[in-house]
């Protein structure tokens, strides 16, 4: 690994966190229209763009060109370190890759068209002759179609060969490098939201062949066969077949580290990946002592009254996953555009500059996925990084394990920092996205938050007439971190807030969709009319906090699941939940409620 990388393994449980991951991973990668180089603030006489000759030793699929290193060795100069999230390897035919090091759960039928040792190589494993000289017989399954977005993206790009070397499109005369990207810039390639049944339809960067683990005993299309219950999804990791696969995948990625700082864990925690989640955080905690966990729960919005059982599923697959995450893991998260976690709907969350369909997997995905891609950053930082057992334990002191996220997508820009956080007054910069209510009022006990994508000229006021008084005391502030440290003073002065500052922005190029429309392709804000041109950049205010909010929202929880009435829901507990298991998880979310009233900051 290069330059003492703080690895992280992140392990994917679950269809809708398949939809955010795809995503975030598709955010690290190179897209038309945008010169590898500057993706990553590397200048063109640093990048050495990869040979289109397709016997070169060194070609790898041109949407992972932005990753790849420099060709003199030198670190680029970016904020964030790709190191962290992808891991370096070399196929059979001496090819570079570069590769999330990723771990990967889903059901039966949920890839489509994507091969579940993935499409970029094969393994040595996967290519074993077979001994047997007697007589076969094959069964093969039809392949799915793929996604036309895909199948436009591939011919674009090129193709990969059955011998399995990646054959890049060539330019005129054959040779030389990639052409770095000029004014006139190939329309940007998009999918349709209808087109998107599954996450493998948009994914765009190429997957390990030890990335995919498939749960065949359950199907992920269908009414019969489903994963739907906490019990069930601890019992698959109770079985030895797929826990020894998990262990196995786990030691491939792990062994290569050589400053592994932990592990992240994106969950479906509204079905029984809630409990697939909960055993692979035990699992975790047992073998890597002393790793940081952080455990994203994902749940889709909005859900309706008209399906009973499928909403007292989700409140109890929620609870449990709740509570055995935060036993078992540093740091507890739970994502969603929901308005609540309880039994009664709330209507999913707005944002004055964005526009999606909540009822759309592929948009409320891309929103959370940014705002992950944000609120991850300390521990991702090239200089000067957060790790995750620090993040945590500033956050997750006094026994609160669960944190809410918060963002700002886009932050506005086009005035300076200062004049920007006067005019938000004392109301809460960013919009909660953690399904626990409105955080207004509520006391703070801990935050970090990054700022992202803003141009350094607004980092502070410079416009000021020399001897007029200050609208504010941000504006005598002499750096954009001095800027946002004292507002976070202002806005919770009883909290431990940390605070990043990046110039890199989030990038929002296709197959992200378009959900900005007042917005230039660099995040810019408009004033005129809607442009047709979709954003490539937006800057970001993302947050986690530790706030007093967690009270009401877990005891709340707790108090729903109490009402009701068990005898109705025998399939759940048929499951593998015994009614002394239920008892105990609600004991327990009970005193995880308390730990966060208001009595209970850093003050008293």
């Amino acid at each position: 690994m290069a330059g003492g990388a703080r690895e992280v393994v992140t392990l994917q449980l679950g269809h809708f966190a398949g939809f955010v991951g795809a995503h975030w991973w598709n955010q690290q990668v190179w897209t038309p229209g945008a010169a590898p180089a500057e993706l990553f603030g590397i200048s063109s006489s640093e990048f050495q763009p990869v040979s289109c000759e397709s016997s070169s030793p060194r070609s790898v699929p041109p949407q992972d060109a932005a990753l790849v290193r420099p060709a003199d060795g030198k670190e680029p100069p970016g904020e964030l370190c790709p190191d962290v999230l992808y891991r370096t390897g070399r196929t059979v035919h001496g090819q570079d890759t570069y590769t999330p090091r990723l771990i990967l759960m889903d059901l039966k039928g949920s890839l489509s068209s994507l091969k579940q040792e993935g499409g970029l190589y094969r393994d040595k494993q996967l290519d074993a002759a077979i001994a047997w000289q007697g007589k076969l017989t094959t069964h093969k399954e039809e392949l799915c179609p793929k996604n036309p977005y895909l199948q436009t993206l591939g011919s674009a790009e090129g193709v990969l060969s059955s011998d399995g070397v990646w054959r890049v499109k060539s330019i005129p005369n054959g040779k030389g490098p990639l052409p770095l990207t000029t004014a006139k810039t190939p329309k940007p390639l998009m999918p349709t939201e209808g087109s998107i049944r599954v996450w493998s339809d948009f994914l765009r960067v190429h997957l390990h062949p030890r990335s995919i683990c498939m749960i065949q005993k359950y199907n992920h299309d269908g009414e019969t066969g489903r994963l739907e219950a906490f019990g069930q999804g601890e019992s698959i990791l109770k079985e030895p077949g797929y826990l020894e696969e998990l262990e196995d995948r786990l030691h491939f990625y792990v062994e290569e580290c050589d400053y592994l700082q932990g592990f992240q864990i994106l969950c479906d925690l509204h079905d029984g990946f809630s409990g697939v989640a909960a055993k692979t955080a035990e699992l975790l905690q047992d073998e890597y002592s002393g790793r940081g966990v952080i455990a994203w729960g994902l749940l889709p919005a909005p859900y309706s009254l008209g399906e009973p059982q499928k909403n007292i599923y989700r409140l109890l697959n929620t609870a449990f996953g709740l509570v055995h995450l935060a036993a078992h893991s540093s740091l507890v998260c739970p994502l969603s555009l929901g308005g609540s976690l309880g039994l009664r709907p709330e209507p999913p969350v707005t944002f004055p500059h964005l526009h999606y369909d909540a009822t759309l997997p592929f948009h409320c995905s891309a929103i959370l996925a940014t705002a992950l891609d944000t609120i991850t950053v300390p521990y991702r930082l090239r200089s000067s990084p957060v790790s995750m057992v620090h993040l945590a334990d500033m956050l997750s002191f006094s026994g609160k394990k669960v944190v809410t996220a918060g963002a700002t997508i886009p932050f506005p820009s086009g005035q300076s920092l200062p004049d920007t956080l006067v005019q938000l007054g004392g109301a809460t910069p960013w919009i909660p996205l953690s399904a626990c209510g409105d955080p207004s009022g509520a006391c703070c006990f801990a935050q970090s938050v990054v700022l992202r994508g803003l141009d350094r000229a607004c980092h502070t006021s410079s416009q000021l007439t020399p001897g007029t008084p200050l609208p504010s005391p941000l504006h005598a502030c002499a750096t954009g971190e001095e800027v946002l440290a004292q507002y976070l003073q202002q806005q919770q002065p009883r909290a431990l807030s940390s605070s990043h500052l990046l110039l890199t922005p989030c990038k929002v190029a296709p197959p992200y969709p378009h959900l900005f429309s007042s917005l230039s392709q660099q995040g810019l804000f408009l004033d005129g009319p809607p442009t047709r041109a979709a954003a490539e950049s937006i800057p970001v205010f993302g947050a986690l906090c530790s706030s007093s909010s967690l009270h009401q929202t877990l005891g709340g929880l707790a108090r729903e699941l109490t009402k009701l009435d068990l005898r109705r829901w025998a399939s759940f507990m048929a499951a593998g939940v015994e009614q002394d298991d239920l008892e105990e998880m609600l004991q327990e979310l009970y005193s995880l409620a308390q730990c966060y009233q208001d009595g209970s900051g850093l003050m008293d």
